[in-house]
């Protein structure tokens, strides 16, 4: 079971997409699982055949729970009374893992053995699959044709309707809870800067001014692309605290901060955001906050942000001072941009502004760091042809 969010414990298996016999490469999609942040999409990192599913459909599990396990040479069987890849699916961005040798432990016995299309069915049909006593598939499993056979002639047992769509209480229960982490255990700083965009709103009304509406940026993706270029040259907000340590991203995965619909906030992240260009990132933030306020995003999306960025709008305020989120080491806030005097060559002039600021780790960098990486994001800023 993957750790979805800084304090989550468990998750439930909603549902399997594989079964025992199936291919797999990375990236493939495997399973469903039910957080307190919506349904969520997981995936597999490495190549192989579905050997068996531990995890019946269903069933809340705690973080770290094996799901499935894996034969990760593609081909070959695995030697006698040797466990293959397993599908460990753990806290951190590594979502699956080699298992050491050890003898293989089957699954508990009492287990009910029954299909996952079987299992989807008699949901549906509201059928208590323990009604059969054996199925017609392998060691007596439970398959799709057994659930049909019986619930037409049997009695269906009604059971409570599952409550669709993302539970906003329990979202807010995970917000405070990781936020409440990072206030209690790292020691934030804080640093603000206010960053002319006249030379990029001019820039920007020029290049949507040759692009159809579907082609069009926003200035967001410039903050974005701005933010994360900027990393390259202080690479030490860039990664995660942990056991004691700071480890470095060797990749600027940056999580993309989206309010949702009735309240609640998600940052899944944008992978390696400093190489996609302006036209390629306006993409990625669009099918990102689509698929986030549906309930449809993926497990690595929620486990890889090395940073989180936020932007707030322009019905936002004028200014924002995130909280780090765990493990992260660093938030970067853009606040609304709006129009003031500015002084240009002695000149009082009116510029649009934007108010960018920084909350970092101090356990990690000093404001000295800080101050040079939002010097950077500026002077990003100011040449958008670049970006």
């Amino acid at each position: 079971m993957p750790a979805l969010g800084a304090d989550m414990e468990a998750g439930t298996l909603v549902e399997w997409l594989v079964k025992p016999g199936d291919r797999v490469k990375s990236g493939d999609v495997i399973a469903v699982v039910e957080t307190q942040k919506g349904a969520i999409e997981v995936e597999v990192f490495l190549e192989g055949v579905v050997s068996n599913i531990l995890i019946p459909e269903g069933e809340r599990v705690p973080v770290g729970t094996v799901l499935a396990q894996i034969d990760g040479a593609p081909g070959a069987a695995p030697p006698p009374l040797i466990e293959p890849a397993v599908a460990v699916l753990k806290p951190g961005p590594q979502i699956l893992a080699q298992a050491p040798p050890t003898p293989v432990i089957a699954a508990p016995s009492s287990r009910l053995k029954i299909t996952p299309a079987a299992r989807r069915r008699a949901a549906a049909l509201s059928f208590d699959p323990t009604m059969i006593v054996k199925g017609t598939g392998v060691e007596g499993s439970i398959r799709l044709a057994d659930i049909e056979t019986y619930a037409s002639g049997a009695k269906l047992v009604q059971r409570p309707a599952k409550k669709k769509g993302l539970d906003l209480s329990q979202m807010r229960q995970a917000i405070a809870a990781a936020m409440s982490r990072s206030k209690r255990e790292i020691p934030h700083y804080y640093l603000t800067e206010t960053v002319d965009l006249n030379t990029a709103s001019t820039w920007i009304e020029r290049y949507n001014a040759e692009k159809p509406p579907v082609e069009r940026i926003l200035p967001a993706v410039l903050f974005l692309r701005a933010a994360a270029l900027a990393l390259r040259e202080q690479p030490q907000l860039n990664g995660a605290y942990e056991n004691g340590a700071f480890i470095p991203a060797s990749s600027i995965h940056v999580g993309w901060a989206i309010s949702l619909r009735g309240g609640g906030l998600i940052a899944p992240a944008i992978r390696d955001t400093d190489r996609k260009s302006l036209a390629e990132l306006m993409a990625a933030m669009r099918d990102l906050v689509e698929r986030a306020r549906r309930g449809n995003l993926r497990s690595s999306e929620l486990t890889s942000p090395t940073i989180t960025v936020t932007s707030v709008g322009d019905r936002g305020a004028e200014s924002v001072t995130g909280i780090i989120y765990p493990p992260q080491v660093a938030i970067v806030g853009f606040g609304r941009v709006v129009v003031r005097p500015w002084v240009v060559d002695g000149r009082i002039e009116s510029h649009p502004l934007v108010t960018v600021s920084l909350a970092a780790d101090h356990r990690v960098t000093d404001g000295h760091i800080g101050g040079l990486y939002l010097a950077a994001v500026g002077r990003l800023l100011q040449e958008p042809d670049k970006l």
